[in-house]
C-alpha cells in the first residue's frame, strides 16, 4: 500500500492517491506507479508506504492465483473524508479492513474515531459515492490491483490469534532513490 504524491501541471497544491501493488522490493513497483499516474511524469514521489501483512485479526498473504477462487472475507480499502470546524480542508483517513461485504466494511468504518470526530452540522464525515452512506471511496483491494498482477496473484486472508503490526513508513521518497 503506497501513498503517491505529485503536483500536476496547472495545480496549486500537491495531490495524492493510494496505489496497491505486489513486488519483492518497493523499487519493483516504480513502473506500475508511473503507469498508474502517467500525467505526474517526473514529479511523482512516495509520501508513505506499508507492506500489508496484518489487518485486524487477520494475516494477509499474496499467493499465486489458483483456478478455484476462495470465498470468505475480503480485504477492503476505505478512504473516509471529513471536516473540522473553521478549517478549509477535507481531511482523509485511509483504512484497510477485512470484512465479508461492503456493508459490513462501512459499518466498521463508522465506528472509527475519525468518523466520529470529523462530523458537525451539515459538514458530515462521509463515505460518499453510490452506497448512500458517508465514505469517499471503498474498494476490494484485489479489484484495484494492476491487471497484470491480478492475473498472477491472489490475496489470501487467514485469521490469526496473535497478529503482528505492519510498519508504516512516512516521508518524502523520490522514486529514483528507492
Amino acid at each position: 500500500m503506497t501513498l503517491l504524491g505529485c503536483k500536476p501541471a496547472g495545480r496549486h497544491t500537491e495531490q495524492h492517491d493510494v496505489f496497491f501493488g505486489i513486488g519483492k522490493e518497493l523499487k519493483d513497483l516504480v513502473p506500475d506507479f508511473q503507469a498508474f499516474w502517467p500525467e505526474a511524469a517526473d514529479k511523482l514521489h512516495l509520501d508513505g508506504f506499508r507492506e500489508v501483512n496484518f489487518v485486524g485479526q487477520y494475516q494477509i498473504r499474496i499467493v499465486e492465483k489458483s483456478d478455484t477462487p476462495k470465498s470468505g472475507p475480503q480485504l477492503f480499502f476505505l478512504n473516509l473524508g471529513g471536516y473540522k470546524p473553521n478549517e478549509m480542508e477535507e481531511f482523509h483517513y485511509k483504512i484497510l479492513s477485512v470484512n465479508n461485504d461492503i456493508g459490513e466494511a462501512i459499518r466498521d468504518a463508522k465506528q472509527t474515531t475519525f468518523f466520529k470526530h470529523t462530523t458537525f452540522g451539515e459538514a458530515t464525515s462521509h463515505v460518499d459515492d453510490k452506497y448512500g452512506v458517508d465514505v469517499d471511496d471503498i474498494y476490494v483491494v484485489n479489484d484495484i490491483l494492476p491487471l497484470h498482477l491480478k492475473g498472477k496473484y491472489q490475496i489470501e486472508i487467514e485469521p490469526v490469534s496473535d497478529p503482528g503490526t505492519d510498519e508504516l513508513h512516512l516521508g518524502y521518497f523520490q522514486l529514483h532513490m528507492l
